[in-house]
């Protein structure tokens, strides 16, 4: 699987945006193996933070001077989930994606193996959630957004609804990497919680 993934991953044309006074960001998508099962981490951002606070995330923040989009990614791994992984896990990039709160976010797609066991940073994180790739195979519902002509995707996942931008990255995550199926999703809106 993972050189399927990486595969589909460097056949894919991404998409870089130009910050044009935004800041960058990376998030991690952190393939690994757990009891013969591949999966991800999600996030549960503490409440103590200043911004998006109890919102579900991938591990990820924005990038530190000199930093590039791989090393902000893992380094932002180890710092909210103390995993370490090496640079030469990571399989490729997603597209570009702009967020309405003043980012662009570099979606890193990483593979880590053998799952580790996550110890979250309560500075940062509230919980932590595995996800099997398999729970990433549901429809996605397309809702929409007041003011705006551009539609918000959700996933239903844990019990709920998960949101854009994650829900974004997450469903062309899907698509490209395990689908092999070309698809942007810059085009999709994010709800109001997520930059209010």
């Amino acid at each position: 699987m993972r050189r399927e993934v990486a595969e589909s991953l460097g056949a894919f044309l991404r998409r870089a945006v130009d910050p044009d006074g935004r800041k960058s960001a990376a998030v991690l998508i952190a393939i690994a193996d757990r009891d013969g099962e591949q999966g991800i981490w999600l996030t549960e951002r503490s409440s103590g933070l200043r911004a998006h606070a109890r919102q579900l995330a991938l591990p990820g923040g924005k990038l530190d001077p000199g930093e590039d989009a791989e090393a902000a990614a893992l380094r932002e791994l180890h710092e909210e989930l103390e995993i370490a992984a090496p640079r030469s896990t990571v399989l490729g990039l997603l597209d570009d994606y702009p967020t309405r709160s003043g980012y662009v976010m570099t979606p890193v797609v990483a593979w880590v193996g053998h799952s580790p066991i996550p110890t979250p940073n309560p500075a940062e994180v509230a919980a932590v959630h595995w996800i099997p790739l398999s729970a990433l195979d549901v429809d996605p519902r397309f809702v929409p957004v007041p003011g705006s002509d551009r539609p918000a995707i959700q996933l239903p996942l844990l019990g709920g609804h998960l949101h854009a931008p994650t829900a974004a990255i997450l469903y062309q995550f899907r698509e490209v990497a395990l689908r092999h199926r070309p698809t942007r999703v810059d085009h999709m809106d994010q709800p109001p919680f997520a930059w209010e």
